[in-house]
């Protein structure tokens, strides 16, 4: 089962149709203030989370009014954000791909944050995804291959998520590695670029972030 969960960051509406197409019949998750995107393309989640501190009340109610949906209400007060909740509900619902929008905008905090909460999926063994118009957001810890012709845009980016990242070898790459260790505070892994069709990220220890994106 594929879930889609839509967050209250920055929401572009093609995107998100584009994804819903892709996915027949996902289960939805909307989180608070994304409701209003998903009520905006008229499609029903399957569960809400959230506070509900941002979303705007007459569109809250009308979902309050469909039986088919799940509410999860939190207290505004809690120790994890709701993007954070509604991606530990994607995790218990044993989801075979978890894709998030709206994890991104103008608040760098809860962006940083939802990039960082995605190890939860990670440990879980679960393949999960930030995706917004510009960027498609994962971490690994093992090795993968990334077509040219599927790839999100033009470059490519690898982050460390935990302090260091060992045994790095990049092929089909511009610029590639072999064997070498990356660490925070280190932008060596910045805008790289796929030459040949498939490219290759081989690690031996520690968790990346990779970015693909596009201008």
């Amino acid at each position: 089962m594929e879930t889609l969960i839509v967050a209250g960051g920055e929401i572009d509406i093609e995107i998100l149709q584009k994804i819903v197409k892709k996915n027949e019949k996902p289960n939805i998750i909307a989180v608070d203030k994304g409701l209003e995107a998903l009520h905006q393309l008229k499609i029903i989640p399957n569960h809400i989370v959230g506070d509900f501190d941002s979303i705007l009340p007459q569109i809250l109610a009308s979902y309050k009014k469909l039986p088919q949906v799940v509410f999860h209400q939190f207290n505004a007060e809690k120790d994890n954000t709701d993007t954070d909740i509604a991606l530990k509900l994607a995790i218990k619902l044993k989801s075979s791909r978890i894709t998030i929008v709206g994890a991104l905008g103008k608040r760098m905090d809860h962006a940083i944050a939802n990039i960082h909460i995605l190890k939860d999926a990670l440990e879980a063994k679960i393949p999960c995804q930030i995706v917004d118009k510009y960027n498609r957001i994962y971490l690994i810890d093992t090795s993968v291959s990334i077509k040219r012709n599927e790839a999100y845009g033009k470059y490519v980016s690898l982050i460390p998520l935990t302090s260091t990242v060992e045994g790095i070898t990049l092929t089909g790459f511009k610029y590639t590695l072999d064997n070498d260790n990356l660490s925070i505070g280190i932008s060596l892994g910045i805008s790289n670029e796929i030459v040949e069709d498939i490219a290759h990220i081989d690690i031996k220890n520690g968790i990346l972030i990779v970015i693909e994106s596009n201008d």
